[in-house]
């Protein structure tokens, strides 16, 4: 299975209202592990990027004049993507600048040469009511991006390749969230004196019936492709 984890920054908010690409950063993953691929480039949008995207990239103006334009680099992009499952996080908003750059090339949209996966609603499917930005994954996860103090689509690319491989590692989170609050007994919290209290012999033990069991074998045969193997089949 071939991925391209995928980020791109742009000279402001809104393909509809006229902005454009400016950097585009790809890494690959083949059976979900990292091959040292990646494609990399910045273009020349033939525009001025508002203030704020500036405050947010550090890319200037400046920087792009003696970039290429999106025309004179589509082909390679495209070859490079074509076939992939696209990751990305919020995926509307890239999948918006490319369509719109590739239309304006006379090539194809996205969605028709790449499947798409979108980790943003991932992420929200599976920590509801949690902050799911790039850097709270992160933290969620920990994943050190200390190194990084601007966005720059490459840097954010592999970042998101790292946060991507732990949240479909296969392996469920059993501890709280520190989002949740702390360990001090509170609600919503883990009081663990009251853990090692409990009296295991006097605990009933429902087994599972059939039914269950062929469930469970199913979920772990998903862990089997999604991971080095389920754990509770070694």
């Amino acid at each position: 299975m071939r991925q391209v984890v995928l980020d791109t920054e742009t000279t402001g908010i809104g393909a509809e209202k006229g902005h454009r690409i400016i950097e585009i950063g790809c890494v690959e993953l083949i059976d979900r592990k990292l091959t040292g691929r990646h494609y990399h480039q910045y273009v020349n949008p033939q525009r001025p990027s508002d203030v704020e995207a500036i405050g947010v990239h550090g890319i200037t103006d400046e920087f792009l004049l003696d970039k290429p334009l999106y025309g004179q680099v589509a082909q390679s992009f495209y070859d490079f993507i074509e076939g992939a499952e696209l990751v990305i996080h919020n995926a509307p908003f890239d999948i918006g600048f490319m369509d719109m750059e590739f239309r304006h090339v006379n090539m194809p949209k996205t969605g028709t040469f790449c499947t798409i996966l979108d980790t943003l609603v991932m992420a929200r499917d599976m920590h509801p009511g949690q902050r799911n930005s790039l850097d709270a994954l992160c933290r969620r996860y920990g994943i050190d991006n200390s190194h990084r103090e601007l966005h720059g689509a490459l840097l954010d690319a592999e970042i998101l390749a790292d946060v991507y491989l732990m949240m479909t590692g296969g392996q469920t989170d059993l501890m709280f969230s520190a989002e949740q609050g702390n360990n001090t007994g509170v609600e919503g919290g883990f009081n663990i004196e009251q853990f090692n209290s409990i009296d295991t012999q006097s605990l009933t033990v429902i087994k599972a019936n059939s039914e269950e069991l062929i469930a469970h074998d199913g979920i772990l045969d998903i862990l089997d492709k999604k991971s080095d193997g389920a754990i509770w089949r070694r």
